[in-house]
């Protein structure tokens, strides 16, 4: 028999945002750490890599404001989260069960899933493979592409010619992380600058996603201040937690993507047909180099509201545009409960 799922934790209020409260919920593969704003419809928020619950410290008190009941989860392998040891506990299928386990431990039958980088094709294949809990779908940064095509990483293989394709970099266990851990923080400054709307790419520069042979991807990062959406202070939250941690069990995403091929083949070019949202950053790289998936939308999310590029933001859309964001996001919601 599989072991009880544990009741939700009682909520301890936020010492980092005012008004919020931090629970933990039992799912099958352990717990997943929650923080909640808010009464009324569930909007369930996901973050991607590496950030944690608190990408979206902006959104969470705009949208218990707009009347929701708004909860952003650290994905496992991330924060206070579950990180199981094994690899293969990464792939989409747990995510998405995850996210349908967080819905009913919080007495919810339905919720809107909105995402973000990685949390975006977690939000989609959670629309997709449990439209009776997840009515609504928003995707942030990174456009809904249907499961199809050549294995990923043989894709991915042949994208940096001479130089190696980022998620190619990330799949050997250790690699990536003999690079971060050592020096966290500044790592994750870096990152963060390099893929802002406001980050310097002079003329010629190969940008931050592909690695030479026998370099670090840190080599390519700009130096310099912070970006103007994140302090010291905030840079601080995310470094305490991936000190703690350390970067596997985020790192283990990427290394899941020939499993999601495999295991979402049923779902080969399927549509997400619920209500949707995309909201891009027109200096963002996964906005730009997925066009063409955006261009295929009609087919691909019949049910969406809108698609909104926002000049010259970047990748951490919902950080470094939280009002345009919320407001796309609020009326988006609005507008779903009629």
């Amino acid at each position: 028999m599989p072991a009880p799922v544990p009741a939700p934790s009682a909520g301890r209020p936020s010492a980092l945002l005012p008004g919020a409260i931090h629970r933990t919920v039992g799912v099958p593969g352990g717990r997943i750490h929650c923080v909640e704003q808010g009464e009324g419809p569930l909007v369930l928020l996901v973050h991607g890599f590496p950030e944690s619950w608190y990408s979206w410290r902006h959104q969470l008190p705009a949208l218990a404001a707009a009347g929701h009941r708004a909860v952003a989860i650290d994905v496992r392998g991330y924060g206070r989260s579950s990180a199981p040891a094994a690899t293969d506990a990464y792939r989409m299928l747990a995510h998405v069960a995850d996210n349908t386990a967080v819905v009913h431990a919080l007495g919810e039958e339905s919720a809107t899933v909105v995402g973000h980088d990685w949390g975006s094709p977690i939000a989609a294949n959670s629309a997709l493979l449990r439209p009776d809990v997840f009515t609504g779908v928003g995707l942030l940064s990174v456009p809904y592409a249907p499961r199809g095509g050549p294995r990923p990483t043989d894709g991915f293989a042949a994208v940096g010619g001479d130089e190696e394709f980022y998620v190619s970099y990330f799949q050997t266990p250790g690699r990536a992380e003999a690079e971060i851990e050592p020096d966290v923080r500044g790592w994750l400054a870096g990152f963060y600058a390099g893929l802002s709307g406001d980050a310097p790419v002079p003329d010629g520069h190969p940008g931050l996603f592909f690695v030479p042979p026998g370099a670090r991807m840190a080599d390519r990062f700009p130096a310099g201040e912070l970006p103007d959406w994140l302090d010291e202070r905030d840079l601080d939250v995310y470094a305490e937690e991936f000190e703690r941690t350390g970067l596997t069990g985020a790192l283990n995403r990427y290394r899941n993507v020939d499993r999601d091929w495999e295991d979402l083949a049923a779902w080969d070019g399927a549509p997400v047909t619920q209500p949707s949202i995309f909201i891009g950053g027109s200096r963002d790289a996964s906005t730009t180099w997925m066009s063409d998936a955006v261009e295929a939308y009609p087919k691909t999310l019949p049910g969406l509201t809108a698609a909104h590029v926002l000049d010259g933001c970047g990748h951490w859309i919902q950080q470094e545009r939280p009002a345009e964001v919320n407001r796309l996001l609020t009326d988006w919601l609005r507008g779903l409960r009629g």
